[in-house]
C-alpha cells in the first residue's frame, strides 16, 4: 500500500484526490450495507485516515444521514488536508434526527500505526466499544489498535463490524487472531494505485465480476453442465436437497441427485421438481453416468466408502468433494494422488484436521503445505474462508455472516461451486465465486430484513443467491 501510494504521487496524484476516493468510497460501502440514511458518528484522529472519514460522512450528509463528529484531538492539532475535510463536511447539511440505523465511524488511526495504544485514542477505543453494545462499528483501513502488518491487537482495540479498507487488504486483517477485530472485510479499490504481483488476495466483486459472463441469447441448458450429486442417507435427505437447490440456484444446466435406494422416496418427494432424482444400487455404476460435473459427500454416510473412494478416484470429471466423503477421503489420503480429474475439496476445520493433521500453524499456512502435497483445489470454510492451490495465488473470501454458522450452510455451497463447475469455471475460480456468492446472499437476507443472525437458513441463502449474484454483476449496492 505504501509503495503503490509513493507511486502514485510520483505520477502527479495528489493527497487530496485519493482521500476523495477513498472518501467516497467509503461512502459507498456504508450504504451498501444500511441502504436507509440513519446516523453516523465519526470518531477521528488528526490524520489522513480522519479525512477519509470526513469525506465519507460528507458524502453520507448529502444522502440525509445525521453526522455527529467527535474529535480525538484539538481541531488545530489536525492535519492540514484533514481540517479541510472537517470544513466542508460542516458545510452540508446534516439529516434530521429520525435515525435509524446508528453507524460509528472509527477514523481515529490509520495504516503505520502500531499497538500499544496511547491516550487519547485509547480513551476514544473504549467509547467506540462500548456505543457497539446499540451501534455498528464501522473502522476505516483497519480497526484502531491492531496492527496491519501482523494483526496483533491492543487490549483497547476497536471491535468492528465491517472494516472498510482502502487500496488493498493489509496483512494483519486477514491473520486469524484479527478475525473478530475486523469482522466483514470491504475493500475500496483506488483507480489510481497499482498493485504489485502478490502470493495471496482477497475475493472482491471487481475480480469475481469477470467470472460471470453474460449469457448469448442462444443459450441452451447443456452448456451449462449435467451436475450429479452424490449425496444423502438415512436420515440426512435435507443434505442432499439442499445440494442440489444449491446447484440449480447457481445455474446448472440439469441436475441429477443419485441417492441410496432406502431414501429414494423420501428425496423424491421433497426435491425440487427440477431435480431429476435416481436410486443408486452401485456407486461404482455412476462411473458409466453421462455427468459433466459431481458434487459428492452431504449427508452421504460411510456405508459404502470402498465404492466413494473408488469414484473420487476414477471419475474423470471435476468434482466437489465434501463432508462424509471426505471423512472417507481421511482414511485413505493418498487416493487424492491418484485422482483422474480436477478435484475441490470443501472441509471444515474439524474435517481438515482429520484429512491433514500438521502442528499448529496458520489457516493459512495449513492450506498451502496440503496444496503442496496434492494437487487438488482446497475450500477451507470458516469466518474468512481461504481457498488455495498449488502455484496460485491464495485468495481469501470477503463476505458473510456469523449467522451462517449453522447446518446445511456447507450443502448449499457444495451445490452451488458444482453448478459453477458446470458453466466450465475452473474448480480455483467456482471455489472462490461460490464462497463470494453464499456469504452475499446470507448478508442481503439480514440486510432485507428477511431473518437475524440467530434465525438465518440455508433456505435464506439460497432464496437470496438470486439477489448476490446480481449485486456482483452491479458491482455496487444492493439491486432493488
Amino acid at each position: 500500500m505504501r509503495a503503490a501510494e509513493a507511486a502514485a504521487f510520483a505520477r502527479g496524484v495528489s493527497a487530496d484526490d485519493l482521500m476523495e476516493q477513498a472518501g467516497e468510497g467509503i461512502a459507498r460501502a456504508i450504504a451498501k450495507f444500511f441502504p436507509g440514511a440513519g446516523k453516523c458518528i465519526v470518531f477521528a484522529g488528526k490524520g489522513h485516515n480522519a479525512g477519509d472519514a470526513f469525506v465519507a460522512a460528507r458524502s453520507l450528509a448529502e444522502a440525509g444521514w445525521e453526522i455527529e463528529t467527535r474529535l480525538a484531538y484539538p481541531e488545530n492539532k489536525l492535519s492540514s488536508l484533514t481540517s479541510q475535510k472537517l470544513s466542508a463536511l460542516r458545510q452540508r447539511k446534516s439529516g434530521s434526527g429520525l435515525h435509524r440505523p446508528t453507524v460509528v465511524l472509527d477514523g481515529l488511526l490509520g495504516l503505520g500505526a502500531e499497538p500499544p495504544l496511547r491516550e487519547p485514542i485509547r480513551n476514544a477505543c473504549r467509547e467506540i466499544n462500548s456505543l457497539r453494545k446499540t451501534a455498528s462499528v464501522i473502522a476505516i483501513d483497519l480497526p484502531t489498535g491492531l496492527s496491519g502488518d501482523s494483526g496483533a491487537a491492543d487490549d483497547d482495540c476497536v471491535v468492528a463490524d465491517i472494516t472498510v479498507t482502502v487500496g488493498f487488504a493489509k496483512c494483519g486483517l486477514v491473520a486469524d487472531d484479527a478475525l473478530d477485530f475486523v469482522g466483514r472485510l470491504e475493500v475500496i479499490p483506488l483507480d489510481a494505485l497499482r498493485a504489485e504481483e502478490r502470493r495471496a488476495e482477497v475475493a472482491v466483486p471487481e475480480a469475481l465480476r469477470e467470472l460471470l459472463p453474460r449469457r448469448k441469447y442462444s443459450a441452451y441448458k447443456n452448456q451449462f453442465g449435467r451436475v450429479g450429486l452424490v449425496a444423502g442417507s438415512r436420515g440426512f435427505a435435507g443434505a442432499a436437497v439442499l445440494c442440489s437447490l444449491g446447484a440449480l440456484r447457481a445455474g446448472a444446466g440439469l441436475v441429477e441427485l443419485f441417492v441410496p435406494e432406502e431414501i429414494y422416496e423420501v428425496v423424491a418427494t421433497a426435491a425440487a421438481p427440477e431435480v431429476m432424482v435416481k436410486p443408486v444400487i452401485s456407486y461404482a455404476d455412476l462411473l458409466e453416468e453421462p455427468i459433466d460435473v459431481w458434487a459428492l459427500g452431504p449427508g452421504l454416510g460411510k456405508a459404502r466408502a470402498a465404492e466413494i473412494l473408488a469414484l473420487i478416484r476414477d471419475a474423470e470429471q471435476p468434482m466437489v468433494v465434501d463432508a462424509d466423503g471426505l471423512n472417507i477421503l481421511a482414511k485413505n489420503v493418498v487416493t487424492l494422488k491418484e485422482v483422474r480429474g480436477p478435484r475441490l475439496l470443501t472441509p471444515h476445520p474439524g474435517e481438515m484436521k482429520r484429512l491433514f493433521p500438521i502442528e499448529k500453524t496458520s489457516r493459512a499456512g495449513w492450506a498451502r503445505k496440503f496444496c503442496d502435497e496434492y494437487k487438488v483445489t482446497l475450500l477451507l470454510k470458516g469466518s474468512r474462508t481461504i481457498v488455495a492451490e498449488h502455484d496460485l495465488p491464495l485468495s481469501y473470501n470477503t463476505t458473510g455472516t456469523p449467522g451462517m454458522a449453522t447446518g446445511g450452510m456447507g450443502d448449499v455451497l457444495t451445490g452451488v461451486c458444482s453448478g459453477l463447475l458446470g458453466a466450465r469455471l475452473s474448480p480455483n475460480d467456482a471455489a472462490r465465486l461460490g464462497a463470494w456468492v453464499c456469504g452475499r446472499a446470507a448478508e442481503l437476507a439480514l440486510s432485507r430484513g428477511a431473518a437475524s443472525e440467530e434465525s438465518l437458513l440455508p433456505r435464506d441463502v439460497l432464496d437470496h443467491l438470486g439477489a448476490a449474484f446480481l449485486d456482483l454483476r452491479a458491482g455496487a449496492g444492493c439491486p432493488s
